[in-house]
């Protein structure tokens, strides 16, 4: 048998099963492609022939914090990759959960959770980091990094995976502005007295035939000045001075939960991951 990973006759038709199958055509060339969107462990399996195959893996986004200053989740790592031969075996598959944002509350100030990993083959994307609490905490570090309190390290990102997030701002009388959650493909924004964090951007793929943005971060609460929202690719929106909870990141996207704003508030939860393998047939 071919070990994994080795390039070998990569050219035969191969005979395959797992999530959901779809048949695409780009540019005149058919692909069979296999997503995967519900979270936990399953199985890529392929029982016949040797080939390559393109693949798309995001990890679940972190949770927002709660209460006033609500900081942004980072998202969800996001890896892509082409010509990975596969052999007949079964690979497990798993799609990571979004991370729980903060609870609501009326006395404590919480962060939010961490993402869980999702990962194919040898490959694993790490879960968002979590936006720390009010002022009092560091973000997450993960895939992309949460956002922190005033005077608090933003979480970092993973290399190759995603970015830090920002850090949130008060004067402890007027505003309250939560940071922004890192994405993949841009940092989570700073707050200050005029603006809230945005969450970072994600990155686009087009693994399924359409051009989708995905690992967005959270965008951090706003109490005062400029109101900016959860970076493209799923991220929560942070809540806009109105009291209440923020946004969740959108499933199978991977997006930072967005920042509460407001007592008793919850934190937005991050959104859940997804894997996509093709190969041409």
């Amino acid at each position: 048998m071919i070990p994994i990973g080795q390039v070998a006759n990569a050219n035969q038709t191969i005979r395959a099963s797992g999530g959901t199958m779809t048949d695409i055509t780009v540019n005149g060339i058919k692909y069979k492609v296999h997503t995967f969107t519900t979270t936990g462990n399953t199985s890529f399996i392929n029982s016949k022939g040797v080939n390559v195959v393109d693949y798309l893996i995001v990890a679940g986004g972190g949770g927002a914090s709660n209460w006033y200053i609500g900081n942004g989740g980072g998202a969800g790592g996001m890896l892509t990759g082409s010509n990975y031969t596969i052999v007949p075996s079964t690979y497990t598959v798993t799609v990571g959960g979004g991370g729980a944002g903060a609870a609501a509350s009326t006395t404590t100030y919480l962060s939010g959770n961490n993402g869980s990993n999702s990962s194919f083959a040898t490959f694993t994307a790490i879960g968002g980091g979590f936006g720390g609490a009010n002022a009092s905490a560091n973000g997450g570090s993960g895939g992309s990094g949460g956002a922190a309190g005033q005077g608090r390290s933003a979480g970092s990102g993973t290399s190759g995976q995603g970015t830090s997030g920002g850090v949130g701002s008060t004067d402890g009388v007027t505003y309250t502005n939560g940071g922004g959650g890192g994405g993949a493909g841009q940092a989570g924004g700073n707050a200050s007295a005029g603006q809230n964090g945005k969450g970072g951007d994600g990155l686009t793929s087009s693994i399924n035939g359409t051009s989708t943005y995905y690992a967005g971060g959270g965008g951090g609460s706003r109490q005062a000045g400029t109101f900016y929202g959860g970076g493209l690719g799923g991220g929560g929106t942070g809540r806009n001075n109105a009291g209440g909870a923020g946004e969740n990141g959108a499933a199978n996207r991977g997006g930072g939960g967005g920042g509460a704003n407001g007592n008793n508030s919850k934190g937005g939860d991050g959104g859940s991951g997804i894997v996509i393998i093709r190969y041409k047939v």
